[in-house]
């Protein structure tokens, strides 16, 4: 992202200071915009996601401390993907083109037959309705959000899901402790999700 602003609008390092984790690609855009006196209507802007897109693209190829796939992801999905009491769908605030890059790459796209993205909510608490819908529009079951789980590993994925009123597992993979997750309200919080039973339990199935 700070390539692409980079490249945009000739500012170097352009979201230092700016929370990421967690929120919508739009809602950090757009901090990015107000802090460096962005006019909202600038074509640059407009032009921001293609941009991004296009770095996004050659940097997945570069090494990195934390490039990877996190304990359990892979085992988890091969698990749920299986059963047919779960519904498996992707809630980010990444734009959609973004993340399926981002998934592609480690082969994990092909779990999330659909969900919900930055592009449609720049609000992240507007994310859970609009995957819950997506899923049913997708030939996937009609459910309420009080039988969503939401897992994330930021307070705001825990805050997300409490909005809606679904339930949330907060997993420690990020930059959030296990204390600040359990303070934010998280139904169950994990330090990873390297035991599947464990996962598979505080989801209730």
């Amino acid at each position: 992202m700070s390539l692409a602003f980079e490249e945009l609008f000739a500012i170097r390092d352009a979201f230092q200071g700016i929370p990421m984790a967690g929120r919508t690609d739009p809602w950090i855009l757009a901090d990015g915009a107000r802090a460096h006196d962005i006019p909202h209507d600038s074509r640059g802007l407009l032009r921001f996601r293609e941009v991004y897109i296009r770095h996004l693209i050659v940097e997945l190829q570069k090494p990195g401390a934390r490039k990877g796939v996190m304990p359990g992801v892979r085992d988890l999905l091969d698990v749920l993907s299986e059963r047919d009491d779960v519904y498996v769908a992707l809630l980010t605030g990444n734009y959609e083109a973004g993340a399926r890059i981002k998934l592609e790459y480690f082969d994990l796209w092909r779990y999330f037959p659909c969900g919900a993205f930055g592009d449609e909510a720049p609000n992240r608490n507007g994310l859970v309705p609009k995957a819950i819908a997506r899923v049913a529009a997708c030939g996937g079951p009609s459910f309420s959000a009080a039988d969503a789980v939401v897992i994330g590993d930021t307070p705001l994925d825990v805050a997300c899901a409490e909005f809606a009123g679904a339930r949330s597992i907060a997993v420690a993979t990020g930059s959030h402790s296990l204390e600040e997750l359990r303070a934010a309200g998280a139904g169950a919080v994990l330090q990873d999700l390297s035991d599947t039973q464990a996962v598979l339990a505080a989801i209730g199935r």
